[in-house]
């Protein structure tokens, strides 16, 4: 089943005595009867619109309905869209030369200014398995590369994977 939306009280739906009025353009009015609100709204063509209902009393404004649930609505996703980070993954090989690590270092604060994190993936196949410890060297160099060009925070130290080692790190 679909979540039923919860509608905003707007006019006469509004079930309060009295409400505290507050108004696009004139400010604070206070606390006053819903009835002398409601009168206020119509006066000014707009709207008596329940703003929160967990206070006593509640507040409410005198905007356009349609106006204030477009800025709800643009709010909320704006907060949906600010929560989300992706992580990026990079790729070194073992025998990987400076060079291309500083390209990769390059994309990884492209990345990371984009607000991602970044998951740094080593693989070791065959014999290299047994030369873990050059491999957390190369890691090691890459990690101060990415240092050398901005603050970044170790978010999940160096570890051992069943494919190779793996690290994330995330913008200060």
């Amino acid at each position: 089943m679909k979540k039923q939306k919860q509608k905003t009280p707007t006019n006469e739906q509004i079930r309060a005595k009295e409400v505290r009025l507050v108004s696009d353009d004139d400010g604070h009015f206070g606390v006053v009867p819903v009835a002398e609100a409601l009168e206020k709204a119509k006066e000014k063509e707009l709207d008596l619109v329940q703003i929160t209902d967990n206070v006593v009393p509640p507040v409410c404004k005198i905007t356009d309905y349609g106006k204030y649930i477009y800025a709800e609505n643009k709010k909320k996703k704006k907060q949906e869209k600010a929560g989300k980070t992706e992580v990026k993954s990079i790729r070194l090989g073992f025998s990987i030369s400076e060079h291309d690590m500083q390209i990769r270092a390059k994309s990884a604060e492209k990345f990371l200014n984009e607000g991602n994190s970044v998951k740094i993936v080593l693989p070791l196949k065959g014999r290299q398995k047994a030369l873990q410890d050059v491999a957390k060297e190369k890691m090691g160099l890459f990690l101060k590369m990415l240092e050398e060009k901005m603050e970044i925070k170790i978010e999940k130290e160096i570890g051992r994977e069943p494919r190779g080692l793996t690290v994330s790190v995330i913008k200060k």
